[in-house]
């Protein structure tokens, strides 16, 4: 008796049901012959009036994906003949979403791929840092960190977020705890930049009441506060060298005294540092614990400058004026968008932002013209005294975080949320 190709496709559905996210079965040829009951409640039914391609329904592509310049996971598993993985973005009933698929080939009995098992697990979804409100793009560098932060976050690897100010690395670190074992517990960040010794043990190991001149009660450090979630040490690379071995024996052993305390404490923790400079340079030149430095560098994330995914910018663009006024009656014009793309952006989305901010106060209408952003830029061009050098970003920052912080009648919470930085950062940059 013959089974029906539609009997069959029934049988293919139900045997996929047995995976707990969205599945599908794929032919070589890329043609879907079922998808299971996950796929049904997440993307919806597919019409199977025609054939139904992967390429066409997930990406509204006429060819395959490494015929559109994009890495298609099933000729590489056809390639190898082994589960392959990839990132993705695809069109869904949620709008463009990043998907992280995994590719299983089936073999029949003379070792040829006879089928694939698609998986598909929605980043986006599944991480609240990552899509419309925080983490935001589509460029190849984009996708190349949320594959990196998809891969490591459900691990225990220690990470170390390598960018330039203002690229977001604070944002990453959250995205990456976000998507660990350890999300229902805190994330607790202690910005290392400027702290003195004392300061540095303080917060970070806590003290006993009389430790020191001030010590005037038990203070709970982070390391403590981190227990069980994740400790994430923002620019790492300002850690004074005495107290790296300290630091080095908490991530070797999970233990730590408070300052003036004799008993010996352990916290359980996931370690996220970041910073902006050349720690391996640091290295060589004496100035950084080469112990210390394997340590935090089990797995490095490269965080891309604005400047690497300028292809970015309208998405980011639309995504920061709906933040900083949410009317959503402000757009911006095709010709400011490329006046934007062509602009070297020394401060990253933190520049972009202060752009925009300047943008609102000086537009006329909702509509961000190419006029309105060449004035916004040459602000910063004359505060420079029209010499076309790099403007004091630190300086513009400090005007920027007081005209918000006036702007929001003293809410330094709202500020800091409007600036896309936490509220401690937000006191420690206008101190």
């Amino acid at each position: 008796m013959r089974i029906s190709q539609k009997q069959g496709n029934k049988d293919f559905a139900i045997m996929l049901n047995a995976y707990d996210c969205p599945a599908m079965l794929v032919t070589p040829q890329y043609q879907i012959l079922a998808t299971n009951k996950h796929y049904l409640e997440s993307y919806g039914a597919i019409d199977q009036s025609q054939k139904a391609y992967c390429y066409k329904v997930s990406h509204a592509n006429d060819v395959p994906c490494d015929q559109a310049g994009e890495t298609c996971p099933l000729s590489l598993a056809s390639a190898s003949g082994k589960k392959e993985r990839v990132l993705h973005i695809h069109h869904s009933p949620h709008g463009k979403e990043h998907i992280d698929i995994e590719i299983l080939p089936i073999l029949n009995d003379k070792g040829k791929v006879k089928f694939f098992i698609e998986l598909l697990k929605s980043v986006t979804q599944a991480n609240p840092k990552i899509g419309k409100n925080e983490m935001v793009g589509a460029s190849p560098a984009f996708n190349q960190l949320v594959e990196n932060i998809t891969r490591v976050a459900p691990t225990e690897a220690s990470v170390l977020l390598v960018g330039e100010t203002g690229s977001g690395k604070e944002i990453a670190a959250a995205a990456v705890h976000l998507a660990s074992n350890r999300k229902e517990h805190p994330m607790v960040i202690l910005e290392c930049s400027g702290l003195t010794e004392t300061l540095f043990e303080s917060e970070l190991f806590g003290h006993i009441k009389g430790a020191f001149t001030g010590a005037l009660y038990n203070k709970q450090g982070l390391v403590e506060v981190a227990h069980g979630g994740t400790l994430f040490l923002d620019e790492i690379g300002d850690v004074p060298y005495e107290l790296q071995i300290k630091l080095l024996r908490l991530i070797e052993t999970g233990t730590y005294r408070p300052v003036g305390g004799k008993e010996t404490r352990r916290s359980d923790f996931r370690l996220i540092c970041a910073t902006h400079q050349d720690i391996l340079a640091m290295v060589e030149r004496g100035e950084f614990r080469r112990d210390l430095y394997y340590r935090i560098n089990v797995f490095p994330i490269h965080i891309p400058s604005l400047n690497e995914r300028k292809q970015d910018i309208p998405l980011l663009t639309k995504t920061i004026l709906q933040r900083i006024d949410q009317s959503g009656q402000y757009s911006v014009t095709d010709c400011a968008i490329s006046l934007l793309k062509k602009h070297d952006f020394m401060g990253n989305i933190r520049e972009l932002r202060n752009i925009l901010s300047r943008a609102l106060v000086l537009s006329n209408t909702p509509i961000i013209d190419r006029h309105v952003i060449k004035t916004c830029l040459e602000i910063d061009r004359k505060i420079s005294g029209d010499s076309g050098t790099t403007t004091d970003l630190k300086k513009n920052e400090l005007n920027y975080l007081k005209h918000l912080i006036d702007s929001v009648d003293g809410d330094k919470d709202k500020a800091a949320a409007l600036a896309g930085i936490s509220t401690r950062s937000l006191y420690r940059k206008i101190q």
